[in-house]
């Protein structure tokens, strides 16, 4: 693994080069969410005033320049202006640092000239070993450090999945969505101008990184195709990566190509290489982040058999429409099934969509969701419920927690629950446990298909 790579995600001392003790200025933020998400490491504030900075009561002396601080530093954020950044990555080879992520905007994005100073910077970078993030991010987060050196959310969720972004507005959105919606993140790392460090170089530490379960990536664009898709090729063999790919239309291609200086290229290629490199590519937002919760959270099944349990008849179907467009096969052996009436009124069905009717209560989701977990013949459950008055859907999001994880987590095991806030509630609390639960049945089952979808994927890549 690229040593530098290591000190982006794990560094002991970080300079923040262009700190401010103005609320209001980026400079000032980067240095909050260093203070405020606990990182452990040593913070070093460089601003050429030499100005005192105060961070919720805690003062930093700042330093004129990173060659006049005392100890080794093993990253740098830069965020002065653009004029001054050669000068800076000058300075900080000198100094040694290993990695500079580079806030700072007004390079390849804006044309030739800057892009003419852009590969100066890297040149200068590559002289001293020194590695570039950006220009033109928003920084970088890694929950299992403690590390959140960006200007944007500061109580990101730790997990197991890596989100990488192109789009910095956009990836800060991201963060601030994955707060609300309860999706646990390892890393965030915001990519700019990839003048550098790419997505491929990314691809490489996180399938090292015991941390990261999934990836998940915003792209408007490659430099070099070839190698991105050989590297994700390989980690989709072990880890499975999420694209979300803009610029599809020739409009929005133009656009990605003006927005960070990126070749977005023909959709078409982008499509049929994403095919052969087990890379899963989402059209949307909410579709990647749905599929995300299943790939980061759960284990791979052991079989195609999937089981659907259910209080009402009308999500039972919707779920099994979904589940036949995306070509899940839903266990249909009634000598088996048979244990669900055990459960369930007479007038039930434990027919596969198993219907244990709008009477069921804690007991019968239970005894059901146990059975299921236990019989090997069933690789896959999905847990519908419609609120009702019988049962609390907080009380159901309980005995799910409760029964997967004395199950052992060895199955995977998706939730929707479609109600009002009580529903909104418990689709909280088994998502903070990481199970992956949805408000609609449909969302469920497309999840789950996608981590079939990658599982058959690597099966087929043994085979070969």
């Amino acid at each position: 693994m690229d040593r530098n790579l290591e000190a982006l995600f794990r560094p002991k001392s970080i300079a923040v080069i262009g700190a401010s003790e103005k609320p209001g200025k980026i400079g000032y933020a980067v240095m909050k969410n260093l203070v405020e998400y606990g990182y452990e490491g040593k913070i070093y504030p460089v601003n050429v005033k030499g100005v005192e900075i105060e961070i919720n009561g805690k003062k930093f002396k700042s330093y004129r320049s990173i060659l006049d601080v005392p100890d080794e530093v093993d990253m740098a954020v830069i965020v002065v202006p653009a004029k001054f950044v050669p000068q800076v990555v000058e300075e900080c080879g000198q100094k040694g640092v290993k990695v500079l992520p580079i806030i700072s905007s007004g390079f390849g994005e804006l044309g030739e000239e800057g892009k003419k100073v852009e590969r100066q910077i890297v040149e200068t970078a590559h002289k001293y070993g020194m590695r570039i993030l950006g220009p033109n991010i928003f920084g970088v987060v890694y929950t299992p450090e403690k590390l959140n050196a960006t200007f944007g959310p500061t109580d990101v969720m730790p997990g197991n999945l890596a989100l990488i972004s192109q789009s910095g507005a956009l990836g800060i959105a991201l963060m601030g969505w994955t707060i609300l919606e309860k999706v646990g993140l390892s890393a965030v790392v915001s990519v700019g101008n990839k003048s550098d460090i790419d997505d491929a170089d990314l691809l490489e530490f996180f399938k090292e990184d015991d941390n990261t379960k999934a990836i998940l990536i915003y792209m408007e664009g490659v430099k070099d195709g070839r190698r991105f898709m050989e590297v994700a090729r390989d980690v989709s063999k072990e880890k499975p990566i999420i694209i979300i790919k803009a610029g599809r239309s020739e409009r929005g291609a133009k656009a990605a190509a003006s927005h960070t200086g990126s070749l977005a290229g023909a959709d078409s290629i982008y499509t049929a290489a994403f095919k052969q490199s087990g890379v899963l590519r989402a059209l949307t937002i909410g579709e990647a982040f749905d599929w995300a919760r299943t790939l980061s959270n759960l284990p791979e099944p052991e079989g195609e058999n999937v089981v659907i349990l259910t209080n009402g008849g009308g999500i039972g179907v919707m779920a099994t429409d979904a589940a036949e467009e995306e070509g899940l096969k839903l266990y249909d052996d009634l000598e088996e099934l048979k244990v669900f009436a055990n459960h369930m009124p007479p007038f039930g069905s434990y027919k596969n969509p198993v219907d244990l009717t709008g009477m069921a209560g804690a007991e019968s989701y239970e005894g059901a969701v146990r059975d299921a977990l236990a019989n090997p013949n069933m690789h896959a459950v999905a847990v519908l419920y419609c609120q009702t008055a019988v049962l609390d859907p907080r009380d159901l999001a309980k005995i799910v927690i409760r029964e997967y994880n004395e199950s052992g987590r060895k199955k995977p095991l998706v939730v929707a629950i479609v109600g009002g806030i009580e529903a909104k509630e418990a689709i909280d609390m088994l998502n903070e446990e990481g199970i992956p639960a949805y408000p609609e049945p449909e969302r469920a089952i497309k999840s789950l298909a996608a981590l079939y979808r990658w599982s058959n994927w690597k099966a087929r890549q043994r085979k070969e």
